[in-house]
């Protein structure tokens, strides 16, 4: 005897035969919608990151259409949505302090509404943790869609990676080595397709972490946005999506502390962003899982990079797409991995692994040969970073992984700016860069500033890296010897606040420590000289921002979202 078909969250809407149902039902056919199209079958939402102001999902309108299409084939009715769009490229101050407004939009909009799963549509690097975030508070059924990177850029015969590239040109411009006509030029030479950053920056990092996670299916990394395999991917996207709701497959299903270890594991085999850490500890939090950095670094510590893809390597995504993608790497990783860990698909991970193929040796190396002997997210410790700081290895020089020296000391990214090239500045290549201020509260939204650029005097003498330390991100594109997340920021009264020009700053990425050089005595007296931070903002989404804001070390997610509440049934709207 078959077991009946579960009704349907959407029910609660278009089910009922009384005043309420008539106006859900009604107005939805004025855009011609059939009554047929009411009749019980599962409603999925299609949560729609684009917009023509994030360049990374502009081609998601166009997507989106093709999940429709899948869902229509499997007995489903799609309908599609938009929801707050943070672009990296062109928002200021910085696309993070509005990650978690656009969670709120999600989770919202989720409950608020007749769904019984939904497709998350992202791309751009915001993007994608606030669409997990929100959904993860919902608990619906949910599959996430990628727009996928763009096609590789080329100046000859040499690959150019977005972001990458962008940094190299602002120094080669300061050393002289590159005019402003051909720095021009680059702009268009670089961004030559739809798509989000080639480079293993921050949005392939988790559009990787999604597949990884088993959120998303095969292929949702590195398919090119403009591959015709990745329409065929939103198709079956939508089609698997109305499976998920006919068996109730809730997102909290697969987001197990065995899928976030999986997660970190995969960040460091890709030498992935440093980006990855505070979304998949909000993401967490938001999942009722308890992942601390103590996690990021016991798995890490001895996790090569596999993986030689820009800002760390040679390549780019779309040789990564073609050498097998995340699949091939999940095979190479093996049982490093939690294989049994379920995805969206209703394959295990260890399946997905083991239907891959092998690695090329080349895009993709093998655990007996990787590319670089450290991948995984360093956390480091120490009295100038107590609750901890992160660095990534496979980006910085090996030179400068043990180094002490003299802190040259800029108090906002303006005094930076102001500052870094004046030839009076007494920069050594022994200097310690030291930004501070520039934490979630202090900036607001911990903007993309961490990795700042050498002074022009040091470039010109051929030095291409030195240790920089601030409570900042920086970009999943950057790379160098760089100290980020200093935990806590400056305007909380953490010690970064502390340091003055000359101190002695020691890093040592072995020991994992992050220390001032200055008796207890001296940082006593200085931080009973320190001014309370005072907010400047008296109204809206910033106030509420910084009010209520958690630190790098919890994932600066918003202390009131933590944890979820579900969809519990909703009162009547009329």
């Amino acid at each position: 005897m078959s077991t009946p078909p579960r009704r349907m969250r959407s029910q609660d809407w278009f089910g009922r035969h009384d005043s309420h149902g008539f106006v859900h039902r009604g107005w939805m056919k004025n855009q011609g919608h059939p009554a047929h199209m009411f009749d019980g079958r599962p409603v999925i939402g299609i949560c729609n990151t684009w917009s023509d102001l994030t360049p990374c999902n502009g081609h998601l309108r166009q997507l989106a259409e093709f999940v429709k299409r899948g869902v229509y084939e499997a007995g489903g009715f799609p309908l599609e949505f938009p929801v707050f769009s943070p672009g990296e490229s062109v928002m200021r101050p910085t696309a993070m302090l509005f990650r978690n407004l656009a969670s709120m939009d999600v989770e919202c909009a989720l409950r608020g509404n007749p769904l019984d799963a939904v497709v998350l549509m992202a791309g751009c690097d915001k993007t994608t943790p606030a669409l997990l975030m929100g959904a993860a508070s919902v608990d619906l059924p949910a599959i996430v869609l990628s727009g996928g990177p763009m096609l590789n850029a080329w100046k000859g015969r040499d690959r150019m990676g977005s972001g990458t590239h962008v940094f190299k040109a602002v120094e080669a411009v300061k050393a002289g080595a590159m005019t402003h006509a051909q720095f021009e030029a680059a702009e268009a030479e670089l961004n030559r397709s739809a798509g989000s950053c080639m480079t293993m920056g921050t949005a392939s990092t988790m559009a990787s972490l999604v597949e990884g996670m088993g959120l998303a299916l095969p292929g949702n990394a590195a398919l090119p946005a403009v591959d015709a395999r990745r329409q065929a991917l939103a198709h079956m996207t939508g089609m698997r999506a109305v499976a998920l709701a006919r068996e109730d497959i809730r997102l909290s299903t697969l987001l197990t502390r065995q899928h976030f270890e999986n997660a970190i594991l995969l960040n460091g085999a890709l030498g992935g962003s440093t980006n990855a850490v505070v979304h998949l500890l909000a993401l967490a939090g938001r999942a009722g899982i308890e992942l601390t950095l103590e996690d990021w670094d016991r798995l890490g510590r001895d996790m090569p990079c596999l993986v030689d893809l820009m800002p760390s390597g040679r390549f780019l995504m779309e040789d990564f797409c073609y050498a097998g993608g995340i699949p091939t790497v999940l095979r190479v990783l093996g049982d490093r991995l939690h294989r049994e860990a379920p995805t969206v698909g209703g394959s295990t991970l260890g399946e997905i692994a083991d239907a891959a193929g092998p690695p090329d040796g080349e895009v993709i190396r093998s655990l007996d040969a990787p590319f670089k002997p450290l991948g995984g997210i360093t956390v480091l410790r120490g009295n100038l970073a107590p609750l901890g700081a992160v660095l990534k290895p496979s980006a910085a020089s090996p030179h400068l992984m043990r180094h002490t020296g003299p802190a040259i000391v800029f108090d906002s990214i303006e005094d930076f700016q102001a500052r870094i090239d004046d030839p009076a500045l007494p920069a050594t290549p022994d200097s310690v860069l030291v930004l501070r201020n520039c934490g979630p509260r202090g900036y607001p939204g911990m903007a993309e500033v961490g990795n700042m650029r050498l002074p022009a005097a040091i470039l010109r003498q051929g030095i291409t890296d030195m240790v920089r330390i601030s409570d900042a991100r920086m970009s999943g594109t950057a790379y160098g010897t760089v100290v980020l997340h200093v935990a806590p920021e400056a305007v909380g009264g953490g010690p970064l606040a502390l340091v003055r020009d000359g101190d002695l700053v020691a890093l040592d990425v072995a020991a994992r420590s992050l220390d001032l050089l200055v008796d207890e005595d001296e940082l006593a007296r200085r931080r009973a000289a320190l001014v309370p931070f005072v907010s400047p903002y008296k109204r809206g989404y910033e106030r509420l921002y910084v009010e209520h804001v958690m630190g790098a070390d919890q994932g600066v997610d918003f202390d009131f979202l933590v944890g979820g509440s579900g969809a519990p049934p909703l009162r009547d709207s009329h």
